[in-house]
């Protein structure tokens, strides 16, 4: 079958590569979204999907809108039969829905209808759930709601971070997309309409989320650093500048700290929470690489009773 993919980052190559290996499709062009500035000197680059296709020698259409008119009769000319999705980034108009015979299937890092939105993942982790997946779906006008072709499960292991899972469901999502694209091939995959229940949202997750509450209970503060990690990165503050958070680990021996307040020693680092204290494992302060957090400690010379988050 010609599918055209449309992804843009890193985490939709997986799927692409899995397609490009396909012997029973051919990726005739890929959709992404168009070169953004990146670095200290703001060059605009491509985007990962983009790449990987120019390496593979694929025609790359980088529409700014997908119902430009451009874009739209390249699509028609091209005539897939199917348009995979992963990530892409942009609301797909009707006129783009209707051109391949199969529609546009998305690979969503959830196990629909549950966390319907921009990061699945990272709610999935802020919430405390302990099974995710991925669905491939079919499109419709409406966010994530469309009928369902296929799932994978996941488990969600006590350490993982953000990254770490969405890049084990990347490559397990590769796979499912790869499959559903043979069986919507072959005529023996139905997609079949999500359950009315059970339906959550997942809305892009701010740096305002990301900022640590320390009144919150422990368990709560470390879903939340896992949850933001890499992105956006969970934050608090200290002696008025802005601490990020990369890892940090519950304490119930320690239940001698207030919330926020700071306990240094030569080789660790407690915070106070809502409930029993976590320990600071890895932090980066503003303008610095990332660093253990007793190393910080040691430098910045934390006072008795110091606090972080103001």
């Amino acid at each position: 079958m010609k599918l055209v993919f449309a992804g843009t980052p890193e985490v939709a190559v997986p799927a692409l590569d899995a397609l490009l290996a396909s012997e029973r499709h051919e990726v005739a062009a890929v959709v992404t979204r168009p070169d953004a500035p990146a670095g200290r000197g703001r060059r605009l680059v491509a985007s990962p999907v983009a790449e990987r296709a120019q390496e593979a020698g694929i025609e790359v259409l980088k529409p700014v809108r997908p119902r430009d008119p451009e874009f739209l009769e390249r699509l028609k000319e091209i005539g897939p039969g199917c348009c995979p999705v992963v990530a892409y980034g942009a609301l797909l108009p009707r006129e783009a829905l209707d051109i391949p015979t199969h529609g546009w299937v998305n690979l969503h890092f959830s196990l629909l209808p549950a966390w319907r939105g921009a990061a699945p993942v990272q709610h999935a982790l802020m919430a405390g759930d302990e099974i995710t997946g991925a669905t491939t779906f079919l499109i419709e006008e409406g966010l994530d709601s469309g009928p369902v072709y296929g799932t994978v499960t996941e488990e969600i292991r006590p350490t993982d971070t953000s990254g770490d899972l969405l890049t084990r469901l990347a490559f397990a999502g590769a796979g499912l997309l790869a499959a559903t694209m043979d069986g919507i091939e072959d005529g023996t995959l139905k997609a079949v309409p999500q359950p009315a229940e059970g339906v959550s949202h997942a809305p892009k997750v701010t740096v305002e989320d990301a900022h640590v509450d320390w009144r919150a209970p422990a368990l709560r503060v470390d879903r939340v650093v896992r949850g933001c990690t890499p992105a956006p990165g969970a934050w608090t503050t200290f002696r008025g500048e802005r601490l990020k958070l990369i890892q940090v680990r519950p304490a119930p021996e320690r239940t001698d700290l207030a919330p926020g307040e700071i306990s240094a020693g030569k080789n660790d680092v407690y915070v106070g929470t809502g409930s029993h204290a976590v320990e600071l494992l890895w932090v980066q302060a503003q303008g610095r690489k990332p660093m253990r957090a007793a190393d910080w400690a040691r430098g910045v010379r934390i006072a008795p009773g110091e606090r972080v988050g103001g």
